[in-house]
């Protein structure tokens, strides 16, 4: 990637970035906003240095967390949309029992997993990440699977190629761009999902959502912005690296080519 391009993706977004924080700043300043309405970003600031310790343990927590759920949602959901195509009748009985699935309220499934599992672990949470993510992909990647165009399917078979063969130079890389464009949902879905994991599912009180829960209780809503703001920064990083990687192995893919 040359330094223009870097630029170009960088710099915009900063500039505006810090508009609005200098927006912010000023409405606050300028009306004179209380505290528990709405901090000021200098004043989230500082207790984001205050707390740095405690911010960077739950963020560190929280992180690991959506991340171990995003994974295995995604090898679960590729996993299965390998079998939904491979055999129509799984695809005929699974696909109406997964949506059934994702149907299920959090507060239902925040119940359950808290009788299946100790509150002293993180499993209900991780699984609660592995759920929202495994539907997303499931469903993208399936019909990145099935959705091949005929005239290469066709030109495939007059080769007489098996069909691990045409799976493997057709339907897979067709499949990549669905993949990552449900990768790029889901990373969002993940960490909203692990912090409210956090605020539902008794456990180790050392996540962002713990930390969000105690700090408005305290009424320390600066902390509580801190801890916004840190999860909106991990739900970036994640989303740069699923885009970094989809550059590299969908370049041959006209819209990475556009880009």
């Amino acid at each position: 990637m040359s330094v223009r391009r870097v630029l170009t993706f960088v710099v915009p977004p900063a500039i505006v970035g810090l508009a609005f924080l200098a927006l912010w700043e000023l409405i606050v300043r300028g009306f004179d906003l209380k505290p528990y309405f709405l901090p000021a970003p200098s004043a989230i600031a500082e207790a984001f240095v205050d707390n740095i310790d405690q911010v960077a343990d739950a963020t560190l927590q929280s992180g690991s967390n959506a991340l171990v759920g995003l994974i295995a949602g995604t090898l679960l959901g590729i996993a299965a949309s390998f079998l939904l195509m491979r055999f129509r009748l799984v695809n005929e009985l699974a696909t109406p029992l997964a949506v059934a699935l994702n149907a299920i309220p959090i507060i239902v499934l925040v119940s359950v997993f808290n009788n299946m599992f100790s509150s002293t672990t993180e499993v209900p949470r991780r699984l609660m990440v592995t759920l929202i993510v495994f539907f997303i992909v499931l469903v993208n990647v399936a019909k990145g699977l099935r959705q091949v165009q005929p005239t290469h399917l066709e030109l495939l078979r007059s080769y007489a190629a098996r069909p691990l063969k045409v799976f493997l130079a057709l339907r897979l890389p067709n499949a990549l761009p669905y993949l990552f464009n449900a990768l790029k949902v889901a990373i969002v879905l993940a960490v909203v999902s692990v912090i409210v994991a956090e605020f539902l599912i008794p456990g180790p009180p050392n996540g962002l959502g713990q930390r969000i829960s105690l700090s408005a209780h305290r009424g320390q809503f600066d902390i509580v912005f801190a801890a916004i703001l840190v999860s909106s920064v991990i739900s970036m990083l994640l989303y740069w690296t699923v885009q970094f990687i989809e550059r590299w192995l969908t370049a041959w893919h006209p819209s990475s080519r556009g880009s």
